[in-house]
């Protein structure tokens, strides 16, 4: 894979309030555990959804979110930690779902990934289950 397709942009990272509010307050989401993480993911149509700020239909087709409660870890360093390993496991296997989003017109994925464990874990177990989550939304997609 070329080097420029494993980047993780600014466009790529669910920031917008509305989306946000669109993949967890309305019905239509899904979700999937394969702890210690759960992906809540929602494939919305682009220009209803998003008629308002038409600069995020031009941002990315698959946005991403990634949540580490404060009640599994109180020290911000340890939540940082496990936000940016599961980023990079994102990163290093998002072809799994663009391919599949970019084949659908007018179509954009939302996904959030959610910290479910006490416990660190290393970046190997992390990297297998955002890729094994990642997998599972590319064939329901």
């Amino acid at each position: 894979m070329e080097k420029h397709e494993e980047r993780l942009r600014k466009g790529e990272r669910l920031c917008s309030k509305k989306l946000i509010d669109t993949l967890f307050g309305t019905g239509g989401s899904h979700a999937m555990t394969a702890f210690p993480l759960k992906a809540v993911y929602r494939l919305i149509d682009c220009k209803s959804e998003t008629s308002a700020r038409e600069e995020t239909v031009t941002e990315s087709k698959v946005q991403v979110l990634v949540s580490v409660p404060k009640k599994h870890f109180k020290r911000a360093v340890k939540r940082n930690r496990v936000k940016r390993q599961v980023r990079e496991a994102y990163r290093k296997h998002k072809r799994f779902v663009t391919l599949r989003v970019n084949e659908q017109t007018d179509k954009q994925l939302l996904i959030a990934f959610i910290w479910l464990s006490n416990e660190l874990i290393d970046s190997v177990t992390i990297e297998q289950r955002v890729c094994n989550l990642l997998q599972r939304i590319g064939e329901r997609i």
